[in-house]
């Protein structure tokens, strides 16, 4: 199996800063892209930004100039720094990774179990 597990949510101010970590472990041969995605009360689950392993990146537009996606591919962990923060950020985070278990084989989404951010104005 492969678990991804999130850390970093928390409460900040607007204009503050968070920095999310996802660390994947488990059965894993190598790991595709990597992103972040969130999900607001009352709204679908939304792209943020994603990362493939030669370190091309895609970022939503409402978060361009504002977040940085990185990732360490020795410790199939992906990062998402937020600057900037300003309350319609507020959402549950999920870090996702796209994991191929064996040489060859298929690849496979895993989500983790997301973590909070809220903004206060």
């Amino acid at each position: 199996q492969v678990q991804l597990v999130e850390s970093g949510g928390g409460l900040v101010q607007a204009g503050g800063s968070l920095r999310l970590s996802c660390a994947a472990s488990g059965t894993i041969f190598s790991i595709n892209a990597m992103g972040w995605y969130r999900q607001a009360p009352g709204k679908q689950r939304e792209l943020v930004a994603t990362i493939t392993t030669g370190g091309s990146t895609n970022y939503a537009n409402f978060v361009k100039g504002r977040f940085t996606i990185s990732r360490d591919n020795a410790r199939n962990t992906v990062y998402l720094q937020m600057d900037s923060l300003k309350p319609g950020d507020t959402a549950v985070y999920y870090c996702n990774a796209l994991v191929v278990k064996v040489p060859t084989g298929p690849m496979f989404s895993y989500w983790g179990q997301g973590t909070q951010v809220t903004v206060s104005s």
